[in-house]
């Protein structure tokens, strides 16, 4: 199967869901969680990568041990193979019969099936850009984190040809530097507490398209206080205003990462904004 982010994104919005889809019994970042946002009409699933102590990469937000297992655990100071012990709780704080799955598996659960966003990058870059070369995925993979030289340097020392979209809350020569390295610079996460932010303004996300790059917004709301695009937020569309949360973000970017990919799904096809023109 093909997959070509650009080409995807000229026929319809993409829809990235945001550590899966989870809540219930069904935690965040599992197979479980991202196998139902699929079903929903997710394009893009988000991840984040962890290592434990002996170098093990797991699909597990870092620092979340606390919430997760409800028990004061680290994965990256404990051996792969304890870890593997560990069951996450569901919302109400219960152990599941889930445990934290390795990227090797998640990968290969997901190969030809949906493109992979993978968060917290910066952590442990080589080892992760060695994980997707082993399972021969780079078109599926987007690798995201701050455009810091350090790990810009890795990638371009390692994975120059894997798709990197850089995350950016000021506008100054970032673009510009980043077409200057030897990256697959394919677009980027715009951050903006107003609408007025340079990062917000339509002048700069023509600019990133006239050089062929893609426009990235955020609905999800993980802090209240963490403002990421002036408030339009799936908090302001599942609370009874669409048109505001996901609205303005569909008429103006062209990947949304959302916590409610079913009902943003629905609302984009009702509202005739899931397909571009002639898609």
């Amino acid at each position: 199967m093909k997959f070509d982010i650009r080409e995807t994104a000229a026929e319809r919005i993409i829809l990235c869901a945001h550590r899966g889809i989870f809540g219930g019994n069904i935690p965040c970042n599992t197979i479980a969680s991202f196998d139902f946002a699929i079903a929903e009409g997710a394009d893009m699933i988000e991840l984040d990568v962890t290592k434990s102590a002996d170098g093990e990469l797991f699909v597990f937000h870092p620092g979340m041990e606390r919430r997760q297992f409800c028990r004061d655990v680290s994965i990256r100071k404990s051996a792969a193979a304890e870890v593997r012990e560990w069951k996450l709780c569901n919302v109400d704080g219960t152990p599941t019969e889930l445990g934290v799955n390795t990227l090797d598996e998640v990968l290969e659960h997901l190969k030809n099936r949906v493109f992979i966003n993978v968060d917290k990058f910066g952590d442990c870059p080589a080892e992760i850009i060695e994980c997707v070369k082993r399972h021969d995925m780079k078109d599926q993979i987007i690798l995201k984190c701050a455009p810091r030289p350090a790990q810009l340097e890795v990638i371009e020392t390692y994975a120059p040809d894997i798709q990197f979209l850089p995350v950016i809350s000021k506008t100054a020569d970032v673009h510009e530097m980043l077409l200057s390295k030897n990256i697959n610079y394919i677009g980027t996460e715009l951050l903006f507490k107003t609408e007025d932010d340079d990062t917000a303004s339509e002048a700069y996300r023509e600019k990133l398209r006239r050089d062929g790059k893609l426009c990235w917004v955020n609905t999800i709301v993980y802090d209240y206080r963490a403002v990421l695009a002036a408030g339009h937020s799936d908090d302001a569309a599942v609370m009874g205003d669409p048109e505001f949360g996901w609205g303005w973000c569909a008429d103006r970017f062209d990947i949304l990462q959302t916590d409610w990919i079913g009902s943003l799904s629905r609302f984009l096809e009702k509202t005739g904004r899931r397909y571009k023109s002639g898609g």
